[in-house]
């Protein structure tokens, strides 16, 4: 029976990744290590699960983190400073939990012998032009160079867009926006982002994890949205004739389009299912000899040259998990209008 650890595992994708994991009668443990206290209270309350075990701790205490991996088999790596504007206004508490926790991560799971490790990463992580992204990417280099470093551990890193309804995600913010606000605000009208739930996403990451040989980042493909689709949506179900789009600008650190695949990646990707596999620009031969006989991409798979939901599509999605219920708030719940305002404006969400 194996034993696991979800490094920040009380997030919107480490509870999901839980609820999944759990469904296997073949895991013994399940330890989840995070910082905050009161989001492990209530992740216990809601799993209400023995297997599941809780360490307070930050992945930039090594120390800590070797305690919490003793006899793991598996290391699910998902701790990181993730909000772009936060990111950039802390660009030295971002590179030591990004970063050096990365490193700390990768030599815990080398010196407990666990068998494989997987890093979460993101969209932002290529091409990127903010600090969160920059931490990211650079998390992925380390963790595709630990397959050379270290026998025994297999490496691999998982890479996805915007996923519904976790934190961050544009969808409960412009519910709140509609139902509290009845204003939309918006950075770009041009912008588009991928989309999916996060049931699907976290599926996906188990079948990378068995498909993998080590070293290898594997991409989600996920359908694209234009953001003013998603506004006029959910406008149409939430709001009313005067509910209105307030165009703001670019938020720091913010991109018009998102890429998975760069240019300069494609040469090394192909398809794989549900997936492109990017291969390493390190010396890897086994891993390249396997794969030699590969299409590779020609150009780049980015979220304006994707394919688009249909409306219908994307209100199915949404309805699935409740975001066009008026009621049931999943965000801020407890925030009258003046507070909910000023919360926007110190996100830069409303000027």
């Amino acid at each position: 029976m194996e034993k696991i650890l979800i490094i920040g595992g009380t997030g919107s994708w480490g509870q999901e990744l839980t609820r999944q994991i759990l469904e296997d009668s073949s895991v013994k443990e399940i330890r989840i290590y995070s910082r905050g206290e009161h989001k492990q209270v209530e992740m216990a309350r809601k799993f209400n699960d023995r297997r599941l075990t809780f360490i307070i701790g930050d992945i930039r205490d090594k120390k800590r983190l070797k305690y919490s991996a003793h006899n793991v088999d598996h290391v699910f790596h998902l701790a990181a400073l993730k909000h772009v504007p936060v990111c950039e206004n802390s660009p030295e508490e971002t590179v030591q939990t990004n970063i050096i926790g990365t490193i700390n991560a990768v030599e815990v799971a080398f010196e407990t012998k666990v068998k494989t490790f997987v890093l979460v990463s993101t969209d932002k992580a290529v091409d990127p032009i903010n600090v969160y992204g920059v931490s990211k990417s650079m998390a992925e280099k380390i963790v595709v160079n630990a397959n050379l470093k270290y026998n025994g551990t297999k490496f691999v890193c998982i890479r996805g867009g915007n996923v519904i309804g976790t934190n961050g995600s544009v969808v409960p913010l412009f519910k709140n926006q509609i139902l509290k606000a009845n204003e939309i605000t918006i950075t770009d009208k041009q912008m588009t982002r991928y989309f999916m739930r996060l049931q699907e996403a976290i599926g996906l990451i188990f079948k990378a994890v068995k498909d993998s040989i080590g070293g290898e980042i594997f991409v989600m493909k996920m359908p694209s949205i234009k953001i003013t689709s998603l506004a006029a949506l959910m406008i149409k179900e939430l709001g009313s004739k005067s509910t209105k789009i307030k165009e703001i600008g670019i938020r720091p650190g913010e991109k018009i389009h998102e890429v998975l695949v760069s240019r300069y990646e494609a040469k090394r990707a192909f398809e794989h299912g549900n997936y492109f596999v990017i291969l390493p620009n390190i010396d890897m031969h086994d891993l390249y000899n396997k794969n030699r006989k590969k299409i590779f991409l020609k150009e780049e798979y980015n979220s304006q040259k994707n394919k688009y939901l249909k409306q219908e599509e994307l209100k199915s999605i949404l309805e699935l998990d409740g975001w066009l219920d008026g009621k049931n708030l999943k965000l801020l719940e407890d925030y009258t209008k003046d507070e909910l305002l000023e919360y926007f404006k110190r996100e830069n969400w409303q000027k």
